[in-house]
This record gives C-alpha cells, structure tokens and sequence, in this order.
C-alpha cells in the first residue's frame, strides 16, 4: 500500500476515532514495510534460482553450439574411414540455422503457451529440447540433427518468452537493470564453465575422437537435464499473482502483433537484429574460426574452448557490473551502456578483421590475414565480444521490461523473434561467405541498432518529461 493510498484512509478515520485510527494505521504501515523486504527477498532468491537453471541448461547448449562444427567435422571424419554416410550431410552452421529459424516461427504462439501455463512451467517445456538437442550427438545421423534442430527452435521460443515475463513479476522499475544483470552474469557463466570443461578435454587433439566425443557429448547432456529440474525449485508466478493484467492466450497473440507495429517495437528492431547477428558470430562462427587457423598450429583446437571461455568472461564481467552498479545504471539510462558495448564490438570485430582469415569458417585453412594470426589477440577479441554482447542484451532486457511491464510476454516475443531472425539468416550465409563479408554486415547492423536504441530511449525520456510536467501543472 502507497503513502497515498493512506492518507485518505487516514483522514476518515480521525473524524471517527483519532486513537483507533492513529493505531490502525500504524499497524497497516507496519504490515506494508515488513512485506515490502520479504517480497524482495522472495525475488532475489527467483533471480538467481533463474540464473542457476539457465546456467546449467545452456552450459550443454552453448557449449555445443560453440563447438558444433568443429564436433561435426570430427565425426565425418571417422565416418569416412570407416565407410559410414549417416552423418555425410550434416552441417553445424545449418542446424543452427534451423534452430533459429524454427525459434522464429514458434515465438509467435509463445505468449500464448506462457499465458496458459504460466511461465514458470513454460520455462520447463522449452529446457527440454536444449538437453535432447545435445543428446543426438550420442548417436549422430543428419536427420535426426536437423529434427532436433527444429525442435529445439520451438524449445527456446517458449523458455525465452517465459524467462522474460518471469523477470519482469521478479523486478520494478528500480531492480529491472539490476535484475538482468544478475540473470546475465550467471547465465553467461555457462559459456566459462562449458569451456573449460572443453578446454582440458580436447587438449592435445588433433580431432576429436569417439572416445572424446562421447565422455564431452555425456556430461553436456547431463548438466542441461540438470537445469531442466532446477526450473522446477521456482516459485509458480503470474501476471495476476503479481497484481498485473492476465491476458488470455489469443489476447496475446493479438496483442503480438499490434504491439510489432508500434514506433518503439519497429525502431528496436534494429537493435534485436543486431543481437541475432552477433550473437550467431560469437556463439557459432569465430571460436570456429579460430579452429579452422592452421597458423595457431597444435594448440588451434584448444584455442576453441579458450575462446568461449573468455567470451564467457566478457559476458559475466558485464552482467556483475551492471548488477553491482544496478540504481547508477538505472539513473544514467540504458543508451550510455549500449553505447559502450558498441565501440567495444566495433573495437573487437575489426581485430577480428585483421588476425583471422577470411575463409576461416569454410574449413581449415592456412590462407595469410592481413596480419599474423596471434592467438593472444584472438582470445582478447573473445572477451571484447561477450563484454559487448552483454552491454547490448542486458540494457534490452531493462528496456523492454520497464516499457511493458504490464504485459511483458509479448514484447519478449518480438525481442526473440527478430532476433532468431537475424539469427537464422546469419547461419544460412555463413557456410557460403568470407568472414570479412560477415564483419561488413556485423559493423552495418551495429551502428543502425545503437542508432535506433538511442532514439526509442531519448523518445521515452521526453515522454516520461512531458507526463511530470502535465502532473506539476495539475497540482498547481
């Protein structure tokens, strides 16, 4: 209950009884101030319970993704020798496509699957597939990838549009930046774990044997079926439990797509398909890349898990500062942070530009970069990358979750969406152009998407302005 909630309650209450009145409202302030810590407590422990289960599920599926190719590319390999087609066709770079174009296409029925079962529930359904998904590297034949691939994409429309709509019931306008911080950081904890894990096991290789594959594909396995319990140790939360408007599942659908058209939605875009972009380079593409880099000689396949290590890095060091300094964040505004994150990936992808060849992620190549390729420099850019990478998706999460905090499904919704997008799209090129062509489309997306955020936060500024200045002048 708000101090102005009381006061009118106050003020009837003394024309009838100025002692009972003194002692109820007392009693009713006491009640409010002793809730107000337990509900917060109640939500911090929700924010890491979150972090903790994203961080297991997706330590099997970033890690995987992050060695995905280089996996593939290995088991044709000993498939070839010993005369076996069932994984000839495979190609990691598309089944991350299909992942992120099946993830587009069922993002739209999400909020409704979020809105029926909640989201807690909704995150459980969609963790399931992310566990099946690296499972099939147990027993690898290229359809059953690409099935997997596509289920996958309904897995992670569903586990994203809850995951945003539970931290937004978890936060206020005050804790959103500093909440997504904390999720940022421990998810992303997954890229460091995972690697390190993948760093000590593939040292030495030249590929990667059977042996090898199996103890890497067994433990992954494991620690996302892991997280898929942990999602269930949540507490149940929903709009209406949370005093917000419950909305039924073709409400939001139809408020899906109203809200995709909005000014606001359409000039986020950009930025959401930036993050797609990005995200598909850093997750998929460049730890590859580094790989394929006959120049970093022996230690090129241990380079691989090194660099997602540090992408890691990148990742938790953004997400802890942004929760560390949560209510500084919150005053400056998300455009400053945004900012940031841009000249460091522009800073990190033109490195990237000049230490690695540009046909790097096409196979192993021993073809000459503009310079020669440092495996220091290499492993610099995985953390200005994931650094970067944090600045732009933990200022979105603040966004989007203070502007619609109402109904915060389906603005989630078309975050994933034209993310998954770009996402997809980046994965069908990938196999057929340079990475220098990449970096250009990268560098493109990168000033249009900051350019965009800053105008959308500099249009919520002088709204916020212009409603305090009609209130000031109301109560005048």
């Amino acid at each position: 209950m708000m101090d102005s909630d009381l006061a009118p309650r106050q003020r009837i209450l003394s024309r009838e009884d100025d002692d009972d009145s003194s002692v109820l409202i007392q009693a009713e302030m006491g009640r409010n101030t002793n809730s107000e810590p337990s509900l917060e407590r109640r939500n911090m422990k929700n924010v890491l319970l979150l972090g903790v289960s994203f961080l297991l599920v997706f330590t099997a599926f970033q890690t995987m993704g992050n060695i995905q190719q280089t996996l593939v590319q290995s088991i044709q390999s000993e498939y070839e020798k010993e005369n076996k087609t069932d994984f000839a066709g495979a190609n990691g770079y598309t089944s991350q496509s299909i992942i992120y174009a099946s993830f587009a296409v069922f993002n739209w029925i999400a909020p409704s699957v979020v809105s029926v079962i909640g989201p807690k529930m909704s995150m459980f359904l969609g963790s399931i597939p992310y566990a099946l998904f690296v499972g099939s590297f147990l027993i690898p034949m290229t359809w059953l990838l690409y099935l997997t691939s596509a289920i996958l994409g309904f897995g992670a429309a569903v586990i994203w549009t809850g995951q945003g709509n539970y931290l937004t019931l978890c936060s206020n306008d005050a804790t959103m930046t500093r909440n997504s911080g904390i999720f940022w950081a421990l998810m992303q904890s997954s890229f460091l774990i995972g690697n390190i894990f993948v760093f000590f096991v593939f040292a030495g290789a030249d590929t990667i044997s059977y042996d090898i594959r199996m103890v890497t594909v067994g433990v992954l396995f494991g620690v996302g079926a892991l997280g898929t319990l942990f999602i269930l140790f949540l507490n149940n939360l929903s709009n209406s439990s949370e005093g917000r408007k419950e909305t039924s599942a073709l409400g939001a659908f139809k408020n899906s797509v109203s809200l995709f058209f909005t000014k606001e939605m359409l000039l986020l875009s950009l930025t959401f398909a930036y993050t797609g972009i990005s995200l598909s380079f850093l997750a998929g593409v460049y730890s590859t890349c580094i790989g394929n880099t006959l120049a970093f000689g022996d230690m090129a396949k241990q380079l691989v898990g090194l660099s997602g290590m540090f992408i890691g890095v990148g990742e938790i060091v953004g997400g802890l500062l942004f929760s560390i300094f949560g209510k500084k964040t919150a005053r400056w505004g998300q455009d400053p942070i945004v900012l940031f994150g841009f000249v460091t990936h522009v800073v990190g992808f033109f490195i990237v530009f000049l230490n690695i060849p540009a046909d790097a992620n096409m196979g192993p190549t021993d073809t000459e970069a503009f310079i020669t390729p440092n495996a220091f420099l290499a492993i610099f850019c995985s953390f200005l990358i994931g650094f970067g990478d944090s600045c732009f998706n933990t200022q979105i999460y603040s966004l989007v979750g203070i502007m619609y905090s109402e109904d915060s499904a389906p603005a989630f919704m078309l975050f994933k969406f034209v993310q998954s997008i770009a996402s997809a799209i980046s994965f069908f090129y990938t196999p057929y152009t340079s990475v220098h062509i990449q970096l250009l489309i990268i560098g493109i997306l990168a000033f249009s998407g900051t350019v965009t955020f800053w105008i959308v936060c500099f249009l919520r500024k002088r709204s916020l302005a212009n409603s305090n200045s009609t209130i000031a002048i109301s109560t005048e």
